[in-house]
Parts: structure tokens; C-alpha cells; sequence
């Protein structure tokens, strides 16, 4: 059984450039459909390579998005779906974004329909507000299954409502646009590892398992797409991602200014849940995690790094080597000790978000790094789509400080 299901993972993976910049889309694209004039040559030709596989296999395809390196299959064929969940060793209760070009291609091939008196009629007006605003980008919610849906149930996990979501990254677009197919997309790394951020990424973890990866370049935001669910009330922020928290409950309107996070839901064995990212173990290195996590308190400065570097002076004993991810409080000397590797996330809210992903990836690949210390922040703004990214991967190895 595992050889068969090895063979059937078994590719020649090719890496084809794409330049982002070479692709144009109207105004009007995202509502229209509008397809994407391609000025590069090269571009045009990896990009229709790439869409005839999502359009005519059940193969699937790694892609850039704003947020991170997607693994892209039909969200309307059972056996491409099926494909992203093998390459993944992703469990297959866990549903799947999909993600369209535009409005009229999720009215045609999501709802099956035609023509359409209001192109925005299947969108429930509650989201008015934030799609006019946010899409393209990265911005997720959830809708109904349609009665006749020709979404696969594998896309869902076989549950009443499905995300979509509609990228701003033009290759993304470019892709899903030219294929004409929505694309159910997770992140393109093997199930429980940090998110990739680079084409490198992909091919590190699903080398000889997919047949091809489209390199655009490093992604913008870094994190995943912010998850909401505005069929129940209030409205719930189920993930945190490229739009904050903030922002939702500000461009939404007056529907979304009680919107919910609940940050500390727990799923139990056996329930069923709405969106990527809930459920199982996420974004972890092999190394283990350890979070340092901001406390409002009256202890010093001096007093708080103290704490820190007690415990990592603790855990760091008999380790072989560790690193240290750094945002805004712990300096580069904190720790003075060869096996140490000191790194910046970043220098502000925003960067420390798109370096994450691609921060513990290149300490987790290096030789002999046993342990990877990670300073946390505030949970505002990027702050809180940061923490819920790094709780999961210190699988709750927290330190307050």
C-alpha cells in the first residue's frame, strides 16, 4: 500500500520562472473576469503550462500568493483534492480554501450559473463592505454550499459552508484566471511544518511529489489569509492573517464592530471545523519551540531579560546548538555563547510578520540546531496573526516574561 502511494507521488519536480511584474489586470478584473495581459514571453508559457495541469489533471501545482507558496489542485475534482492532501500527508477533515479570479468565476463554476442579475448577488451582504475593500488580497470568508454544488466534498471535509478567497498576487491570479478552474489551495509545505515563503521552501519539502513549482518570488505578507465567518452574529474572526483584526471590524461596517476572536478555542477529537489552521499541529520546525510571550507587569527591563536568559540558559544545557528570533526587546548580546545564533525578525510589526515563516525555516535547516528560542509581541495589529503562528509551533511551550 505505501509503495503505491509512493509511486503515485512520484515527480521530476521543475522549478519555471515567473515575473509578477509582467502581468496586468483591469480595474474590473476581480468583478469581471477579465483575463490578464502577460508582457514576458517566458511568464505567459510557464503560466499556461501550469494552468492546463489544474484545468485537464488530477495533478497539482505550487504557486506563489501574497501571503505564502500555495499547493494548488481543482477545488471541483475529488482526485486533485485528494492529491494535495497525499503530497501534504495532510488529514483530509481539514478543509481547503478555495480561491478564484473573480466574482463572475465563482458565480459560473461555484454556483453554476451563467448570467446573473447582481454579480455580487451570492455574496451575503455582511461582507459587502470588506470584499469591495479587500479583494483582491488576503482576505478569506465563508459562504454556503450551494444546493448543487460542483465543489468536491473533499474541498470542504463534506461540511455546509466553503472559504474562497480572491489573491492579489498576480501570478496567483494569472493562474487561476488562465485555467479558469477555482484553485483549492493550502500552503505548499509537507502537514505540521512552518508555511513557505520562497519557491525554495516548496521544493525542500514536496521535492518528487508534485510535478511542477511557478518561483514568483518571496511573498509579501508572510502568513496566511485572515479566515472570518460572517454567517453567524456577532461575526467571528476564525484566523488571523493578512488583515488585522482591526481592520476588519473597521472597513466591514457596522456589522463586523463586534466582531469575535476567540483566541484560546481548543478543538476536541472528532469535531469539525471551518477553516485551515484550527485543528491540527501547525508552522513547526523540527527543532523544538520555545516562546518567550510579553507580560504587562512592573518588573524592569534589565529584570524581564533576566527571566528570559535563566531559561534559556535552562533548556539550552546539553543542546548541541540553539537559535534566538528576536523582534523588539532581547539584543543581539543577550546570550554569550559560541553554540548561539542570534537573529532579527525584523524591525517593525509588519517585517517581523513576513520574515517569520522563512526566519524559522533557515535556523531550522542548519546543522545541530536542537532548540529555537523565539521572542513574541503584543498581540495588536500583525501582532496577533504573529502569536497565533507562534503558539502553534512551540505547540504551547510558553514562557511569560
Amino acid at each position: 500500500m505505501l509503495k503505491r502511494f509512493m509511486s503515485a507521488l512520484s515527480f521530476e519536480t521543475r522549478i519555471l520562472k515567473v515575473d509578477p511584474n509582467s502581468i496586468k489586470f483591469s480595474k474590473t478584473a476581480h468583478i469581471d473576469g477579465s483575463l490578464p495581459i502577460v508582457t514576458d514571453v517566458e511568464t505567459e508559457r510557464n503560466l499556461k503550462e501550469a494552468a492546463k495541469i489544474i484545468r485537464e489533471t488530477n495533478n497539482t501545482v505550487g504557486f506563489p500568493t501574497e501571503t505564502v507558496y500555495g499547493l494548488g489542485g481543482s477545488s471541483l475534482n475529488d482526485q486533485s483534492v485528494l492529491n494535495i492532501y497525499k503530497a501534504k500527508d495532510r488529514p483530509s477533515d481539514n478543509p481547503l480554501i478555495s480561491h478564484v479570479s473573480s466574482i463572475d468565476q465563482l458565480n459560473r463554476k461555484i454556483y453554476g450559473q451563467q448570467q446573473v442579475d447582481d454579480i455580487s448577488q451570492n455574496i451575503p451582504t455582511v461582507y459587502r463592505g470588506l470584499t469591495d475593500k479587500l479583494w483582491p488580497g488576503p482576505l478569506t470568508i465563508l459562504l454556503p454550499v450551494p444546493k448543487t454544488s460542483t465543489l468536491s466534498k473533499l474541498t470542504t471535509a463534506d461540511q455546509p459552508t466553503f472559504a474562497v478567497r480572491i489573491p492579489s498576487n498576480p501570478v496567483a491570479r494569472a493562474l487561476i484566471a488562465l485555467s479558469d478552474t477555482p484553485i483549492a489551495a493550502p500552503s505548499a509545505n509537507r502537514s505540521t511544518r512552518p508555511s513557505p515563503t520562497l519557491a525554495s521552501h516548496v521544493y525542500h519539502d514536496l521535492k518528487g511529489r508534485i510535478p511542477l513549482i511557478l518561483d514568483g518570488g518571496p511573498c509579501s505578507v508572510g502568513v496566511e489569509s485572515t479566515v472570518v465567518d460572517g454567517l453567524v452574529s456577532p461575526p467571528l474572526l476564525l484566523r488571523p492573517g493578512g488583515f488585522t483584526w482591526e481592520q476588519i471590524r473597521e472597513m466591514g461596517g457596522d456589522d463586523w464592530t463586534n466582531c469575535k476572536f476567540e483566541n484560546n478555542k481548543t478543538v476536541a477529537a472528532g469535531e469539525k471545523v471551518r477553516t485551515p489552521g484550527m485543528k491540527y499541529r501547525h508552522y513547526s520546525p523540527q527543532a523544538k519551540v520555545i516562546l518567550f510571550a510579553p507580560q504587562k507587569n512592573d518588573l524592569n527591563l534589565s529584570h524581564r531579560l533576566e527571566i528570559v536568559k535563566d531559561v534559556i540558559e535552562q533548556h539550552a544545557q546539553d543542546v548541541r546548538k540553539y537559535a534566538i528570533l528576536s523582534t523588539f526587546i532581547f539584543p543581539k548580546g543577550l546570550i554569550n555563547d559560541p553554540r548561539c545564533i542570534h537573529k532579527s525578525l525584523g524591525k517593525d510589526s509588519s517585517e517581523i510578520q513576513a520574515n517569520l515563516f522563512a526566519a524559522l525555516r533557515e535556523v531550522d535547516e542548519m546543522d545541530d540546531i536542537d532548540i529555537i528560542f523565539v521572542e513574541g509581541m503584543n498581540e495588536e495589529g500583525e501582532g496577533l496573526a504573529v502569536m497565533n503562528r507562534l503558539k502553534k509551533a512551540a505547540s504551547n511551550n510558553v514562557t511569560l516574561f
